[in-house]
């Protein structure tokens, strides 16, 4: 191993937002959970917050966190939340809806705006736009010294943590269009001042909207404050979704912590009288982490195959001792 995950922390003592990803069931969310107890038992006041549309966290701690920040029993300072895109979702079409009609007022269109709105909300991407608008607004509470969030299958994590750049190419667009819009409308009227003095909430809206998203940006951005970090097993798929995404994050600014590999089988427990089945994953294993090392310049952690499932705060307290465990 290069380095360790530790000594990632040891190097960025500002660091306060991590990002879990990888391909779906490497393990994602227990890497994510171990790393979200080390920093509690650090005597930061950490969140551990999932924004997989399919959540895990209530399953791995054998607890209901879904919708709100939970404290598990057993520890201090670590709090676990699945979050509900729900509430957001019905608060975002009621935003819509007057932003919407008041555009049509505006413009003398005479539709409804219930028209748009059903196709607005029927977008695939607007579960992933209100959980990230709920990401965002967990971090700006700024409730919390330490947030690790598990993220949906790489692919989704991309689209997610991609939307900060999205949104500003949009907000961008949409406030030149309002703009170009508000001047015809002053050329062609007769009552120019009037025309000048109107509210425009739809400007105002989108002018806030875009400083959050530029806020958001920076922190995503920052190298010391914020990284991400691919999890993998040791097997070719899991390693080819990293090595064509990991270049995906670097292009948006997103800085990588690095890779950790999960449930590696460990060779102290492997003799002559192993079964061939053993054996054979074994020599599996030292390929593809030969292949690993040689992919990715930051090998940080590696977690051994243990031998029954990770469940429950006491199994993710042996993921975390294992994972900074000294080189």
């Amino acid at each position: 191993m290069k380095s360790t995950i530790a000594g990632f922390f040891e190097k960025h003592p500002q660091i306060r937002y991590i990002y879990f990803g990888g391909k779906g069931g490497v393990g994602k969310t227990v890497v994510a959970a171990a790393v979200a107890t080390w920093m509690a038992k650090q005597g930061k006041k950490t969140l551990l917050a999932s924004t997989n549309p399919v959540h895990s966290l209530s399953n791995l701690f054998k607890l209901d966190v879904f919708g709100k920040p939970t404290p598990i029993p057993g520890t201090e300072n670590l709090y676990v939340q699945e979050i509900d895109t729900r509430d957001t979702i019905e608060k975002s079409k009621v935003e819509i809806r007057e932003k919407i009609s008041w555009f049509l007022k505006f413009a003398d269109i005479p539709t409804k705006a219930e028209d748009f709105i059903e196709s607005a909300t029927m977008n695939p991407a607007f579960e992933e736009s209100a959980m990230f608008e709920n990401m965002i607004n967990i971090i700006f509470q700024d409730a919390y010294d330490f947030y690790v969030f598990d993220t949906a299958p790489t692919a989704n994590a991309r689209r997610l943590l991609g939307m900060s750049k999205v949104y500003t190419l949009w907000v961008d667009k949409m406030m030149k269009s309002r703009d170009e819009a508000k001047t015809m409308r002053l050329s062609l009227s007769f009552r120019k001042k009037k025309v000048e003095e109107e509210e425009d909430p739809l400007l105002d809206y989108l002018k806030t909207f875009r400083d959050r998203i530029d806020k958001m940006r920076v922190i995503l951005t920052d190298e010391e404050k914020s990284a991400f970090f691919f999890v993998t097993l040791l097997e070719s798929l899991p390693i080819a979704v990293i090595r064509r995404f990991i270049g995906w994050f670097e292009d948006f600014g997103i800085p990588i912590g690095g890779v950790v590999i999960n449930q590696a089988i460990d060779k102290s427990q492997i003799g002559e009288d192993s079964a061939e089945f053993i054996k054979n994953r074994l020599k599996m294993q030292d390929h593809y982490r030969e292949e690993a090392n040689n992919l990715f310049k930051n090998i940080c952690g590696e977690i051994p195959l243990f031998e029954k499932e990770v469940r429950g705060i006491e199994m993710v307290s042996k993921v975390t001792d294992s994972l900074f465990q000294p080189a």
